[in-house]
């Protein structure tokens, strides 16, 4: 990773927060697929036996954060249980996303996730749901930072490589509803339901993003953008991100059947994909 004085400066002032077991860099920056306005996404690991101090991490935040008074940051289990808590900062003029992670949860789920065992919850910020493996996920992409115990370093070992049971698993859980999500969408389209169409035919599309993640044997962290992600991945569909755009155009202009039908070659081009490539589960 090229030197960061920004990461530099991150990192000094959060390792001293106790409770702080690890600190990582996530996000587009940590696959180097950011651009320059791109976020600062920082994973703050902790243990359960010694909990993250979230009033030593205001003051730390507080001395960095361009706006101090408007500054702060959430009780840990604020956001969920998925996200957990945080914080948004801005630094230097960036944007800083602060995350917390329990190492001891996230290596529960991640053990789960290895041996074919997967989730999906309703989470806000994710409508397609938050799926269990994005934690194996921000493992295996994230950059440490500050690791003095080697944690992160252990919590690779069981995402890399890649788990045989959690492709099948993955493929097993988004596959069949591809189809279902398209047929929902098919009956709403007598009534001219488009909001229920355009959320069923998202679910859908979002499903196939899955699907070739995990034919791939990559792991999918965030469902945006996932679709087109997908469209250049090795094992892939002919024309995907096009497709998916006209099924969208489609949508907007009313033309739900035709958006439907769309969306039915889609999932017939991945069918025959997920059977050509000989790693059904």
């Amino acid at each position: 990773m090229p030197h960061d004085p920004l990461l530099t400066r991150l990192t000094s002032a959060l390792a001293a927060v106790p409770g702080i077991a690890a600190i990582v860099l996530g996000g587009s920056r940590a696959r180097s697929s950011a651009h320059p306005a791109s976020d600062y996404d920082i994973g703050l690991y902790f243990r359960s036996a010694i909990p993250l101090d979230t009033e030593r991490l205001l003051a730390a935040v507080k001395a960095i954060a361009d706006s101090p008074a408007a500054t702060s940051v959430t009780p840990i289990g604020e956001w969920g249980p998925w996200i957990v808590g945080g914080a948004w900062l801005a630094v230097e003029g960036h944007k800083v996303d602060l995350l917390y992670r329990n190492a001891d949860a996230v290596e529960a789920v991640m053990d789960s996730c290895r041996a074919g065992v997967v989730t999906m919850d309703y989470q806000p910020g994710h409508p397609h749901g938050f799926c269990s493996a994005i934690w194996m996920g921000e493992i295996a992409y994230c950059q440490p930072l500050h690791d003095p115990r080697a944690l992160i370093a252990q919590l690779k070992s069981i995402a890399q490589p890649y788990p045989r049971p959690l492709r099948d698993a993955l493929i097993r859980r988004f596959q069949w509803e591809v189809s279902f999500g398209i047929d929902n969408a098919e009956l709403a389209v007598a009534r001219g339901e488009q909001t229920h169409v355009a959320g069923c035919i998202y679910r859908s599309l979002a499903c196939v993003a899955q699907v070739l993640f995990a034919l791939n044997e990559r792991y999918l962290i965030n469902e945006k953008g996932a679709l087109l992600e997908a469209a250049h991945l090795p094992l892939t569909i002919p024309h995907l991100a096009e497709q998916a755009k006209e099924v969208w155009r489609l949508i907007g202009e009313g033309a739900l059947a035709p958006a439907c039908d769309v969306s039915r070659e889609i999932d017939r081009q991945l069918q025959t994909l997920t059977q050509s490539s000989g790693k059904q589960p």
